[in-house]
């Protein structure tokens, strides 16, 4: 490779290969996005394979996510230590053997550990992507490059529920839904052999450090506020689960003096001080993490009531849920056009259409019979796909303007981090109403195992309203700040459809 730790200023100066590399990174994006749509449609399945409970299931989803939300600003700092490509061959390997500690789970335990391993994984490998991209490409083709990752996270949003479903239904040399994990091997074996041989060695910096109490305090932080909301209900919510809470929070607090102190000697910190105190990009960190709260959860619980509780099969759950990455795409195409105009008007409007669509959406689960008539789930959640399409593009664009140059990097990390500690929050949150409700069904007046699970679904929603209602109330407080110049181009940010 010519030249391969420096930045080509023209097209002659790249490397040839480097569009090869490109769809090298784009396969093992696609590994990682299909894997987090690919496991809602296999829940049900997995849940009566391995005898699980509903917090263990729950698991399944919060664990990958939560994993992937820790690790993710540390280990983007260990591929400026280490070596991107380096780092990126470990975590694709990692997700790998992830995937087929998965795919060979003879318990819920064990499934829940391997999700953990796959979430680090991700974390460990995604960060070195988008880096390794800005050195491969000149500025003039970056963004070009760039829009590559979109079309990636559209296409594995929709391949994913349909995929899942197929594999699920075809039930290969009878495994049930573990062919979900394993079809992951020869991909991950694929991507591992080709990167090695086409993605660049970037040059390290191994003067730079880690905050490794930053990393432990933060981590251990969200921990405590997540754990307890998953589990909670399982011990009957004794007083610990309200201590770990506030003690969570607390270590939040903890987190922001530290990094204050790390700023004040000098020190490398996790999450830079100024954007700690920049006013805009803490309220828009927030309202990403309500944001992003309100996806994940609904659509684990979707999978759960239209399998369990009306009998669909795995591939006819997947393709009902398809309109909403379907609405994603073809809004996400049309406000690309947009590009920086009317941002904070895109923010509210897509949040206020995710919250109709939601409310929608709670309607016709509310009149949901038996038969069940997936059709009737098609235009709330393409409404839902709409609003989200136009709202996620124009939150980030709205953060990072009003975030320096040089802090751009930092704070497209921080919000991908925020991103996913925000859908295992609302895992966690969305799950612990909708098993609790289930679980006291009788008693709070369900007649059949069907108004059971459209009670528990129903009541559910309601979050998902309030948190996009929250969102779109929010978007006032963000101060009006001045366009990106001409030119200018802001770190890529994450490329996000949870479907």
């Amino acid at each position: 490779m010519s030249t391969p730790h420096t930045i080509p200023r023209t097209s002659e100066e790249a490397d040839p290969r480097r569009w090869l590399a490109l769809a090298i990174l784009l396969l093992a994006s696609f590994m990682n996005l299909v894997d987090v749509t690919i496991v809602n449609v296999a829940l049900p399945s997995m849940q009566a394979n391995l005898g699980a409970n509903s917090s263990q299931i729950e698991w399944v989803v919060a664990a990958y996510v939560l994993s992937f939300a820790l690790f993710l600003l540390p280990f983007g700092r260990l591929g400026d230590i280490f070596g991107r490509r380096r780092m990126f061959l470990a975590g694709v390997t990692a997700f790998t053997v992830g995937s087929a500690l998965c795919g060979l789970a003879p318990s819920i335990e064990t499934l829940i550990g391997a999700r953990v391993l796959q979430g680090i994984a991700g974390a460990l490998m995604t960060p070195q992507v988008l880096s390794i991209v800005q050195v491969m490409f000149p500025p003039k083709e970056r963004g070009l490059a760039f829009s590559f990752f979109g079309l990636t996270a559209g296409l594995a949003s929709v391949t994913g529920p349909i995929a899942g479903g197929l594999l699920i239904s075809a039930d290969l040399w009878d495994l049930d839904w573990r062919p979900i994990f394993l079809v992951n091997i020869p991909l991950g074996i694929l991507a591992v052999a080709a990167a090695a041989r086409l993605v660049p060695k970037i040059t390290p910096h191994p003067g730079l450090t880690n905050d490794f109490v930053g990393i432990a305090i933060f981590g251990l932080s969200i921990l405590a506020v997540v754990f307890p909301l998953v589990e909670g209900r399982v011990y009957g919510w004794p007083l610990w689960a309200f201590g770990l809470i506030a003690a969570g929070l607390a270590g939040l607090v903890l987190f922001y003096f530290w990094e204050k102190r790390r700023d004040r000697a000098g020190k490398t910190e996790l999450l830079p001080v100024t954007l700690l105190d920049n006013r805009n990009f803490v309220i828009g960190t927030l309202m990403t993490l309500i944001f992003f709260s309100g996806v994940p959860g609904l659509f684990m619980i979707l999978a759960i009531f239209l399998q369990s509780g009306f009998g669909l099969s795995p591939l006819e759950s997947g393709l009902t849920t398809i309109p909403f990455p379907f609405g994603v795409l073809i809004v996400s195409f049309l406000s690309g056009r947009l590009g920086s105009r009317f941002l904070s008007w895109r923010v509210a409007i897509g949040s206020l259409l995710l919250a109709g669509g939601m409310s929608y959406l709670r309607w016709t689960i509310s009149q949901a019979g038996d038969p069940l008539n997936h059709w009737d789930f098609a235009p709330p959640l393409f409404v839902s796909g709409v609003g989200l399409g136009l709202a996620i593009s124009a939150l980030f664009q709205t953060i990072l303007t009003g975030v320096p140059p040089r802090d751009a990097g930092s704070a497209s990390g921080v919000l991908q981090a925020f991103q996913q500690v925000g859908g295992a929050l609302g895992v966690a949150l969305v799950g612990e109403i909708f098993f609790t409700w289930l679980e006291h069904a009788r008693e709070w007046g369900a007649t059949s195992q069907h108004s059971a699970f459209v009670n528990a679904a129903t009541n559910a929603a309601w979050y998902e309203i309030a948190a996009f209602l929250v969102v779109a109330l929010m978007v006032p407080l963000i101060r009006r700040l001045p366009q990106p110049a001409a030119g200018q181009v802001l770190a890529p940010p994450p490329a996000a459809v949870e479907a």
